[in-house]
């Protein structure tokens, strides 16, 4: 299985999502403003990828300050990594994280602090892996035996730091004996899914199609479709989603054709600061994702654009959501409380 993002000697180590699948590259960031940049420009995305490449980003960017003000330095650098994407909060709550250690060491030696913060950004990349494992476990026993599992984006080892949020379901319910097949939105603009999300399970042998999003429904309809599993970047404590854009028409689909429709995410995706996801905040992002294609320009010159690059699913037509701690079910407000609330094992 492919890893997302590496702690090295010699800085961050991301695998380039923007080239997959036709190459296979690495960038190293050296420096906490390149991971800025990877983060930014979507060489690294998913929700809790970009978490755990943040918490990096913070250790690295300390690793190398001159130590003369470690309060004003580790403010510049939490807040140029705050900056690059608005919408998935694991980012803030990653650097919230690291905020705390640094607080709990503040005074220390600066060889100390540095140490404590690397130690801390490489245990968050462990601790995913193990959620998502977890996560899979309590989602497989949803996934219905001999099937088909739409899936929408990329949730898989790609978007987090190994095993995968929405792809840790599936791969679960795989290795538990189950016989299903993914059929893979492709995911517009950014083609996540038609890149990333059909590659992954290529490469683990998983049998998976290939659809355009605007499919999903006829499939649906065919009684194809046993289940939804998708991600998410945000959660609101009423169990409205963020996820990218596309996933509400699935979810409004799904509900029209009795397909359960399940999230899967880690516990640091829900927001309980949010009453609704009316209060997420959408990012927009360039014109020319929407008007290019593989760098081939498909509209006018000129014309105008708009790219959301989420879109939140209202909490009644989301099934349940898978975490770590076990499946929040309606009503949302007082399953997702519990499960946040809940004593992490």
């Amino acid at each position: 299985m492919v890893e997302t993002v590496q702690w090295t000697a010699d800085g961050v180590v991301l695998i380039d999502q923007t080239r997959l699948p036709r190459e296979i590259e690495y960038v190293t960031c050296k420096t906490y403003q390149e991971v800025a940049v990877a983060i930014k420009d979507m060489i690294v995305r998913g929700a809790p990828a970009i978490g755990v490449t943040a918490a990096m980003g913070v250790a690295l960017g300390m690793l190398h300050s001159d130590g003369a003000d470690p309060d004003a330095e580790i403010e510049r650098i939490i807040d140029t990594l705050a900056r690059t994407r608005p919408t998935a909060v694991n980012l803030f709550w990653a650097l919230d994280r690291m905020r705390v250690v640094y607080l709990s060491v503040k005074g220390r030696p600066i060889t100390d602090i540095r140490q404590r913060l690397v130690d801390e950004a490489v245990l968050i990349k462990a601790e995913d892996i193990a959620i998502n494992e977890a996560m899979g476990q309590h989602g497989a026993a949803l996934v219905p035996n001999g099937r088909t599992v739409l899936t929408h984006c990329n949730a898989g080892a790609l978007a987090t730091a190994g095993y995968g949020t929405a792809l840790g379901v599936i791969r679960a319910a795989v290795a538990s004996g189950k016989q299903i097949d993914v059929f893979a939105d492709e995911t517009r603009p950014f083609l996540q899914g038609a890149r990333l999300t059909a590659w992954e399970l290529q490469q683990d042998g998983i049998p998976v199609t290939l659809i355009t999003d605007n499919m999903a429904g006829h499939f649906m309809k065919t009684g194809r479709i046993g289940c939804v599993v998708v991600g998410a970047d945000r959660i609101a404590a009423n169990g409205d989603v963020a996820n990218k854009i596309g996933t509400y028409s699935v979810a409004v689909l799904a509900k029209e054709n009795g397909v359960p429709f399940y999230v899967a995410a880690p516990i640091s995706t829900i927001d309980l600061k949010l009453a609704s996801g009316d209060e997420i905040p959408i990012e927009e992002r360039a014109a020319s994702e929407v008007t290019r294609v593989g760098g081939v320009e498909v509209a006018p010159d000129g014309i105008a654009v708009a790219n959301p690059a989420f879109d939140v699913t209202p909490h009644r037509y989301v099934t349940g959501i898978i975490t770590e701690r076990g499946v929040a079910r309606a009503p949302y407000t007082e399953s997702l409380a519990t499960l946040v609330n809940q004593p992490a094992t």
